[in-house]
């Protein structure tokens, strides 16, 4: 299964298809048509000529400012795609890099990424954006990119929100955040990610450490989708209450992305 859904690109980490589960009340998500990534900074032209050719018309970019200038996507001469997001810096830095501010354990890292997720549903910027994103995939029938720095917090809560919305089962929602791990070359984005994470904050981070602030775990997502059942119930209420989706657009979405 992750062969089929994963694309080798050399310049682009973690590039995979999150289509195709089965969802309650029978049916299957469409394949080919929802896709998740991490940034395109690094793409290389044939990695272009193989976004291209999935035909996708809308890319929403979930980072902020600051992040976009440092971290700019290479498009193809073609490019024609829509790009989405909303003004304004993070509230924060990237989540793996919000949590490794100063030099810490392995404990101390998990235990920052846990709070740093916890508090996720609430990102101004990520609010604004999923929002965008929501809607986008209520009105349009075309395939969709969404992306981050690493392709794999706040995009795989932004992916999270959208299975659990189209009916995709808990196990399966889970099972498609935990490929992250194993999605492409994974031990290179941890090396360059310790890299990161050690020259900005010119500090001794361990090589366990790194990997949890680099990896994704159950215990993180769960805090943020604990955080949303907390206040809201259930993820189509936080939905409705804080990302602005009516039930027009969810079933639209539905129609749209549900065979």
């Amino acid at each position: 299964m992750l062969a089929e859904r994963v694309v080798p690109l050399s310049g682009i980490h973690n590039f995979r298809d999150y289509g195709g589960y089965d969802v309650e009340g029978g049916g299957k998500l469409r394949s080919g048509i929802l896709w998740r990534s991490a940034h395109h900074q690094d793409a290389s032209p044939a990695d272009l000529d193989a976004i291209d050719a999935l035909g996708i018309e809308t890319i929403i970019d979930l980072r902020g400012d600051d992040e976009r200038a440092a971290h700019p996507c290479k498009r193809s001469d073609g490019f024609s795609a829509r790009v989405l997001y909303a003004d304004g810096n993070t509230a924060g830095l990237a989540p793996h890099l919000q949590a490794a501010k100063g030099t810490i354990d392995n404990e101390t890292a998990r235990a920052r990424m846990i709070d740093t997720y916890a508090g996720m549903p609430y990102r101004p910027v990520l609010v604004n954006t999923l929002r965008l994103y929501l809607a986008a995939l209520a009105e349009y029938d075309a395939p969709s990119l969404v992306h981050c720095v690493a392709g794999k917090d706040r995009t795989g809560f932004a992916v999270a929100i959208v299975h659990r919305l189209l009916g995709v089962h808990e196990d399966d929602l889970m099972h498609d955040y935990l490929l992250t791990n194993s999605a492409g070359r994974i031990e290179e984005r941890i090396a360059q990610g310790g890299d990161v994470i050690r020259a900005r904050y010119n500090a001794e981070i361990p090589d366990d450490a790194v990997r949890t602030l680099m990896s994704v775990n159950p215990i993180f997502l769960d805090a943020a989708l604990a955080t949303v059942r907390r206040d809201h119930g259930d993820i189509a209420t936080y939905a409705e209450v804080v990302l602005n989706l009516t039930p027009e657009m969810h079933e639209a979405m539905v129609n749209k992305l549900v065979a």
